[in-house]
């Protein structure tokens, strides 16, 4: 076992190197530590490589956005609340459901026929994760609880979609991402 496991970070260190910082930005995430998006950054870079490897295009192309996000939650966490103070975690207005909603069909469709195109793997199931994580990492900057919910639902597709692309340590990694998003819901709607 314990050389399987030598073996596997040697030939898949880059995913590895993912695997830990995207465990450290979702604890931190779930701990409200404003030093989560610092590692959200440092994961996204790591996670473009490797989904670029694995032609999973709409993925990588998610992590660039993610990086944008990051400096965007970074900002709305310390100055998004009343007065450019910290922001505190809320339910999400229902005004934005249609919106979220639209967005990620009308994402989904469009990148899903435009990687459709290419030799992109599992082009529509990619897209429909990338546009439910793009609204989910949206809702985590602006501290909207309901995000955890996406994140559980994005989570538990993630999981079977990176073992059929041979990306057993991603697959593991969202299997433990899935019950962080279980914690970090309770978590954040225990502190409301």
């Amino acid at each position: 076992m314990f050389d399987f496991l030598v073996d596997y970070v040697q030939t898949n260190w880059i995913e590895v190197f993912g695997i830990v910082t995207s465990l450290i930005y979702v604890w931190l995430n779930i701990r409200q530590n404003i030093w989560s998006w610092f590692w959200a950054i440092i994961s996204s870079s790591v996670y473009g490589v490797v989904y670029f490897q694995s032609k999973l295009y709409s993925d990588m192309e998610l992590q660039i956005v993610f990086i944008i996000l990051g400096v965007y939650g970074w900002y709305q966490w310390l100055y998004g609340g009343a007065n450019k103070t910290e922001l505190p975690v809320s339910k999400m207005p229902k005004k934005y459901i249609l919106i979220c909603l639209a967005a990620g069909m009308a994402f989904t469709g469009l990148s899903g026929y435009l990687h459709a195109q290419t030799d992109a793997s599992l082009p529509y199931l990619d897209s429909s994760l990338t546009a439910i994580s793009l609204i989910a990492s949206w809702m985590i900057a602006k501290k909207y609880l309901e995000n955890w919910i996406l994140w559980i639902v994005a989570n538990l597709v993630y999981i079977g979609m990176y073992y059929v692309k041979d990306l057993h340590g991603t697959s593991i990694l969202y299997a433990l991402l899935l019950v962080m998003a279980i914690k970090g819901y309770f978590d954040w709607r225990k502190g409301m």
